[in-house]
């Protein structure tokens, strides 16, 4: 896939360097590139955006990521299920009473972001509660131009 003069480095369980020629490639995610996001899944979170006035959306590490304001606010995940944002602040309070965890990016947690599996937000009830949150963290923080 790299060609043979490049090395795959396994950083973490869902983080990968690529170390071609002498250069390290870090921020190459071990997901299957064949297999895209959950569409039904990105269709639902739609959906539920309340105000779509400031949405955007972008394909970004593997899957659809909701940006309000120009702020990520939830994505429906490359690796399944969503990647919700929120007040770093609040993250271990969340996973601690919730079926989420706090993301795991380049090997470290990250504050401030939440990983749910597709398991817990099968139903609409399950999903609303973190398309909220996603989106009223996102809307709280000042527009990016």
């Amino acid at each position: 896939m790299y060609g043979s003069e490049c090395q795959v480095i396994r950083v973490s369980p869902s983080f990968d360097a690529t170390k071609c020629g002498g250069r390290t490639s870090w921020g190459a995610f071990s997901y299957d590139r064949r297999v895209a996001y959950d569409e039904d899944l990105a269709d639902r979170i739609r959906e539920l955006i309340a105000d779509p006035t400031d949405l955007s959306e972008k394909r970004m590490f593997g899957g659809l990521a909701f940006l309000v304001g120009g702020h990520l606010a939830i994505g429906a995940s490359g690796q399944g299920g969503i990647l919700v944002r929120v007040d770093p602040d609040r993250s271990d309070a969340l996973a601690a009473r919730t079926n989420a965890e706090v993301a795991v990016m380049r090997g470290r947690p990250a504050p401030g972001w939440l990983r749910v599996s597709a398991e817990h937000v099968r139903t609409k009830r399950q999903l609303t509660k973190w398309v909220e949150t996603g989106t009223a963290y996102a809307r709280s923080l000042p527009a990016k131009r």
